[in-house]
């Protein structure tokens, strides 16, 4: 069941979604080379139970981190440790935070220092486009296959591989709730969306194949042919003539929590 949000609700996941963003940008102060994985998940907590959220992904289905810390051929569910960030990685930051029982939630890449290469840099820019084109999808009405054709036409017309196993989905008082958002799909299938759904989007691209596959841990999932992927979603309120972007990125931090 698609559920739609009260104004108090609406309220509620505007504030974990502005923490999210402001959280994203925190992070980004410490990408740096010699940094640990741990070190930023530890960061970020500190930064989320500040001001006043909880981790939505701390303890979720189990997993054994604060928030999903994924690097290079790494999809997603990446587990925070003490792996060393090198100059030049692809970092997917997978953020969620807790306000007074409701749950923004966004991801976003990031090559850390010089890039290893163009590909690196494009794969980035065009995952991003394909949200943004998923997004523009949205309106009273519309349905996730509108918003996967969108996503999946971009990703097609660079060569890219699309995970199919992996959604985006309901965002409320879960992580995640109905509907599944596929990254694929065809114009005016699906379920139909409404004003007052919250939706994440959430294209997963990849350089090469789109086949993936789970290390050992059971929880990282990583490209079947190791070449790089990339990661950025979006929790959004569904409105009459679009959309609003919940877990925005344009709200400056406060002086006290820039690194000087």
């Amino acid at each position: 069941m698609i559920i739609t949000r009260t104004e108090d609700e609406i309220n509620k996941l505007r504030e974990a979604g502005k923490i999210v963003g402001l959280a994203h940008k925190y992070a980004q102060q410490f990408l740096k080379p010699g940094v640990t994985t741990k070190e930023i998940d530890d960061k970020i907590k500190e930064f989320i139970l500040s001001k006043g959220c909880t981790c939505s992904f701390e303890g979720l289905y189990g997993f054994p981190g604060a928030n999903c810390i994924s690097i290079n051929n790494e999809v997603v569910h990446g587990i925070p440790g003490d792996r060393v960030i090198q100059d030049g990685d692809i970092i997917k930051l997978d953020i969620g935070a807790c306000y007074q029982g409701y749950h923004g939630d966004s991801a976003w890449s990031y090559i850390v220092g010089t890039p290893k290469s163009e590909k690196d840099v494009k794969l980035l820019e065009r995952t991003e486009e394909a949200l943004m084109a998923g997004l523009a999808a949205i309106h009273d009405g519309c349905t996730t296959g509108d918003i996967g054709a969108a996503v999946e036409k971009v990703a097609h017309k660079y060569n890219l591989g699309v995970v199919k196993e992996l959604v985006g989905h309901g965002v409320g008082d879960k992580v995640h709730m109905d509907p599944d958002v596929p990254n694929y799909g065809k114009e005016h299938k699906g379920p139909v969306l409404h004003t007052g759904n919250v939706i994440a989007v959430e294209p997963m691209l990849n350089l090469g194949t789109a086949d993936i596959y789970m290390l050992d841990d059971d929880w990282t999932i990583v490209t079947d042919d190791d070449k790089n992927s990339a990661h950025f979603e979006h929790t959004v309120l569904v409105t009459e003539n679009g959309y609003e972007i919940l877990t925005r990125r344009d709200i400056e931090l406060d002086p006290e929590d820039v690194v000087k």
